[in-house]
């Protein structure tokens, strides 16, 4: 703890210095960012009162990175879980301590999510890098624009719109090993034309194939017994992406589609290879919208989109030892899922005054069948067992209407004497087919000091909406002996959304090319859906499980339990000190607690049973229980510095830091079924090395040594990651 704390001071007394240098060096003015996912209208990134982050297309390019996870984790207040695993390995980001399904991600404005998925959090690894013009992040609550899930950020990839008449080329070829044996190749070829009337259209394909590393970590050290997965967990993937459009100054209207297809081979758990369970996942996404500028004063937008999925996990009676036994079973889950999303919205703006109104519709679907088959060893069939699930009956579904209002009003409005004073604000209404209305609000004040600072401060509320899985899970509990239906589901159509409250206070301050900025948040959600078991009501908790001859159970569900509490410090920076030097760096500590209470128990949910919390195994029937500290929230530091010693050459070294934290695993002594406990797992630090050189005009070469010193680290308990990598890019743009 002592080494953490030292090294985030070291790190936050660099920022602070990088900043001083950088207002003695610079003198040139640099381009303004315009933003628009942060107020829905265009902005200057300066004049918006919320922390902000841009990543351009040039920005990735620059970075050498492989996947949009590596480029998230380089960004202050996010931590993507599975960034240094093997690629394709499912992962889930976690922004300012949110859980990982209280960050919505945004194509083109238009929401994406996995219906099928408990928690209906997206896999991060699904996204790539193809077709990509800029990434906005807006960190901390955004319901009143977003709605569902806003509560610890929004990320808004926007995709490529043609410019410059002509033909347009970009294409490129990467390979790279990271460890013995494995090896990482992909494609990318981007083609665009454009018309001088505005008339546009394009087309991207990128291919991957990965020959990848066991995913587990290896604890068998007796070399007699059988080993599975020598030849490691592979990855192949696919995205083609084809966009048309017509622009002009008054009109902008496109329509897009895009497919991703990858295969991926995973295991069972932590510590737990399976050498022949596969993930096969496809999705398609259309995309479209249109824009009008009536005048200077009056804009009109519309936006919509569809997306069918599509996720089939089979582990196929995989050898478990060196006689070639097999474990006599055959799983299969097939998990679909549907989304649609239209929304209009209108846009006035004047001097001092902008104001947003809108309205729309968004609506998911989910279908989930599984079959679990269990055969003798003369093969199959005959099968002895042979169970199959699933919820087509119940159709799970949901629907949410809503309308939005936001409006800035700059104090030029009022007096010329207030114009360095601005309040924004918005009101978002919705309702939810299942569990009806919600309202959530914002207001954000903002004063411009002095040689380009802002201080600004924000008070918004958020939701997150109950999955369709957490809401029409139609599994029932039977008791072994009596088979008393104990009228209860998994799926639980009582859940309320969670909620939240986040205050937030910052400062940003631009001088020539240099940004620095300082943010604090404290973000408070109740409601918290919570996965529970349920204990007969009648038996005291000492005594449940220890009577062989009755069943003490009453099954599990999902209920609305706890308040969780995250807070914490963001610093960043950004300058060109010279024009042979950049720097960026940034700090990001959190922190994080949940409490739960007997008084927050529904007891129509649970019809007054004792309940088991499956995160921690705790009881909460009679107690209070506070957990300190949230699993996979680690405190992070990156810190990334180019040198361009000629025109035609830059280096780059990156180094990320992430802090130590808990980690979940399963502990069969909590309670009579077992639940999740933690254990801790080390921090750790990174070096990545690169180097990008112009060969001749259009032509670039780059070569990137990843995880330079090997260190050996955790991002999930029981799980490797990658060690030394080595990576050469040739790109070609036209």
């Amino acid at each position: 703890m002592k080494k953490e704390k030292f090294f985030y001071a070291t790190c936050a007394t660099l920022v602070l210095a990088l900043n001083v240098s950088a207002q003695d060096t610079l003198k040139n003015k640099q381009l303004d960012e315009v933003v628009v996912t942060a107020t829905r209208s265009e902005k200057n990134i300066n004049d918006v009162g919320r922390s902000i982050t841009v990543i351009t297309a040039d920005d990735i390019k620059k970075s050498g990175a492989n996947s949009i996870s590596e480029i998230l984790s380089q960004q202050e207040g996010m931590y993507v879980v599975g960034t240094g695993q093997n690629p394709g390995m499912t992962s889930s980001i976690f922004t300012r301590g949110a859980n990982s399904n209280q960050t919505v991600i945004l194509i083109d404005g238009i929401r994406i999510t996995d219906p099928s998925a408990i928690n209906n959090s997206i896999d991060v690894a699904e996204l790539s890098l193809a077709n990509i013009d800029k990434i906005e992040i807006v960190r901390g609550s955004h319901s009143t624009m977003y709605g569902s899930s806003a509560i610890g950020g929004v990320i808004n990839i926007i995709t490529k719109k043609t410019s410059k008449s002509g033909l347009s080329v970009d294409v490129s070829a990467t390979g790279g090993t990271f460890g013995k044996n494995t090896s990482q190749i992909s494609e990318n070829l981007y083609l665009s034309y454009a018309l001088k009337n505005g008339f546009y259209a394009g087309v991207e394909v990128l291919n991957e194939n990965v020959k990848g590393l066991n995913a587990t970590v290896d604890t068998i050290t007796n070399p007699t017994v059988h080993k599975h997965n020598k030849m490691g967990d592979d990855f192949a993937k696919l995205d083609w992406v084809a966009k048309t459009g017509f622009k002009n100054k008054k009109w902008d209207v496109y329509a897009s589609y895009k497919q991703t297809k990858q295969l991926a081979n995973i295991d069972k758990a932590a510590y737990k290879d399976d050498d022949n369970y596969t993930v096969d996942f496809n999705r398609n996404l259309y995309t479209y919208g249109a824009s009008y500028k009536i005048n200077e004063k009056y804009n009109l937008n519309y936006i919509g989109g569809y997306s069918t999925m599509k996720r089939v996990a089979i582990d196929d009676s995989s050898t478990i030892n060196t006689a070639g036994d097999f474990d006599k079973t055959y799983n299969k889950g097939v998990y679909e899922g549907k989304l649609m999303s239209n929304e209009l919205q209108a846009n006035y703006s004047i001097k001092g005054l902008s104001i947003v109104l809108g309205g729309g519709h968004f609506a998911e679907e989910m279908k989930v069948n599984t079959s679990y088959l269990y055969y003798n060893q003369w093969g199959f069939p005959p099968a002895y067992v042979n169970l199959k699930t699933s919820l087509d009956s119940v159709k799970p579904s949901s629907s949410t209407v809503s309308v939005f209002l936001h409006a800035d009003i700059g104090g030029e409005l009022i007096s010329e004497k207030m114009k360095a004073f601005a309040l924004s604000g918005g009101l978002r209404i919705s309702n939810h087919n299942v569990f009806g209305a919600n309202t959530t609000y914002e207001i954000n004040p903002t004063l411009k000091v002095a040689n380009g600072g802002l201080i600004y401060a924000t008070y918004a509320t958020g939701y997150n909406a109950p999955s369709l899985y957490q809401l029409y899970d139609a599994t029932k509990y039977y008791t072994w002996d009596t088979q008393y239906n104990t009228g209860l589901t998994r799926g639980n159509k009582k859940l309320n959304p969670e909620s939240s409250k986040t205050f937030e206070i910052g400062y940003k301050q631009k001088i020539n090319k240099t940004t620095l900025s300082a943010a604090y948040f404290n973000t408070e959600v109740d409601h918290v859906i919570e996965y529970v078991y349920l204990w007969d009501k009648n038996i005291g908790i000492d005594t449940l499980g220890q009577n062989w001859g009755r069943d003490d159970s009453r099954g599990d569900t999902y209920i609305n339990l706890g308040t969780m509490t995250t807070q914490g410090v963001e610093l960043g920076i950004n300058s060109v000190l010279s024009e042979k030097l950049i720097v960026s760096a940034n700090i990001s500590l959190v922190s994080g607690k949940i409490k739960y209470a007997p008084n927050d128990i529904d007891t129509s949910q649970t019809h007054g049973n004792q309940i088991q919390i499956f995160n921690n195994g705790a009881f909460v029937t009679n107690k209070n229980v506070e957990t300190l500290g949230l699993s996979r929230r680690p405190s992070t530091a990156n810190l990334s510095i180019t040198y361009m010693p000629v025109k035609q050459l830059a280096l780059r070294a990156d180094v990320r830091h992430v802090g130590s934290r808990g980690d979940a695993y399963y502990e069969p002594t909590l309670g009579p079924y077992g639940a999740l406990g933690t254990v801790a797992v080390e921090q750790y630090t990174l070096l990545d090395l690169s180097l990008r050189t112009n060969i001749f005009k259009g032509l670039t070469a780059s070569l990137r040594v990843e995880n330079v010193l090997d260190k050996k680290y955790h991002e999930i308990n029981g799980y490797t990651t990658r060690g030394r990598g080595f990576y050469l890019t040739l790109r070609y743009s036209l």
